[in-house]
């Protein structure tokens, strides 16, 4: 294990200023997926320089020694300003997040809102909502978290967010073009690989893998390079633009992108949503809440929209860093600690 030094952060806990940091070397890899979903097309070949990411997400202890330092506020624990979304009923204008709470019968698997609540009080202390605590859980994922906290969180420890093409090259722990983080049986041996929903989503949740939702960092295998969490648990931040699909241009075989840095802003907004000018990143991994029935996203190659102004119950973060470390800049595979 060796000792790495990001300089200007050195008065960093260890664990936040390197954050048990692994190098993933530079390499080719087959991106996206033309098997799945629509907008993980089409595959293509991507080239990523070396870089430094976080072994697991940023769980709650770390997020709380950010805050702890800084005072920082996140916006699921800021009222919401009434011209940012024109038309919404004043009093549905609160501090609060989103929190998986499903009803009792649920009629449209098409219709998120019968799964999902915006809680008022729910926030990365209290995950479900008013009376709920992280007491116990500094192991698991920060989670209710928007794009802009996790940016914060990232600036304070020396390091930036994954773009999507080092994300997914990192997910995929060495295995080109395999289905899964492991391999491409979703449950080699019948091993629980990934914290995802077993059972017939939203209403049917057999935790069969031990967990009904968020589960500690480590709790299952790491991937070929190492990284625990990359599939399942919770969504994770990039700093990626969301673009409906890969580009076209990305698939031509002449031309392989190297260090992509996904679309564009003004192309990220929802069209459904034309009046609300949010604009949307990548989210990457799937979730607790992924599931064979409803959600299949707990691939590499999978990728979702998140408007940058959204925290919810199953999305968290984890960093990267480009910086060569200073006392190991090329070995492969060595964890930084």
């Amino acid at each position: 294990m060796l000792r790495a030094d990001l300089g200007h952060c050195e008065w960093l806990p260890d664990d936040v200023r390197t954050g048990e940091m692994v190098f993933i070397p530079g390499g080719t890899f087959l991106m996206g997926s033309d098997h799945h979903y629509p907008e993980e097309a089409p595959s293509h070949r991507v080239s990523v320089d070396g870089f430094w990411i976080d072994r697991t997400p940023v769980t709650n202890r770390q997020f709380k020694q950010f805050v702890n330092a800084t005072g920082h506020v996140t916006e699921a624990q800021i009222v919401p300003d009434p011209k940012d979304y024109p038309g919404a009923p004043k009093e549905m204008l609160y501090a609060g997040s989103l929190v998986f709470s499903p009803l009792p019968r649920i009629t449209d698997l098409t219709d998120w809102s019968q799964w999902w609540s915006f809680l008022r009080g729910a926030n990365w202390r209290h995950p479900y909502g008013p009376g709920s605590t992280i007491k116990g859980m500094d192991d698991h994922p920060v989670v209710h978290v928007s794009h802009s906290d996790a940016v914060a969180y990232a600036g304070w420890a020396g390091k930036d967010l994954p773009t999507e093409a080092e994300w997914e090259f990192a997910a995929r722990g060495g295995l080109d073009g395999e289905e899964f983080a492991w391999g491409d049986a979703l449950m080699p041996g019948g091993k629980h690989m990934a914290n995802i929903w077993q059972g017939n989503f939203p209403v049917q949740n057999l935790g069969e893998d031990g967990f009904e939702r968020t589960s500690p960092v480590m709790a299952f295998p790491p991937n070929g390079y190492g990284l625990y969490d990359m599939i399942g648990n919770v969504w994770e931040w990039t700093s990626d633009w969301w673009s409906a699909r890969h580009t076209a241009e990305a698939a031509k075989p002449c031309c392989i992108p190297t260090n992509p840095r996904g679309g564009r802003e003004e192309a990220s907004y929802d069209p459904a949503l034309p009046d609300i000018r949010i604009p949307r990143k990548v989210l990457k991994g799937g979730s607790h809440l992924c599931a064979p029935n409803y959600c299949r996203r707990y691939r590499p190659a999978a990728r979702h929209a998140e408007p940058i102004d959204t925290s919810t119950s199953h999305v968290g973060f984890r960093c990267v860093t480009r910086m060569p470390l200073a006392t190991d800049r090329g070995r492969e595979g060595h964890a930084a600690t």
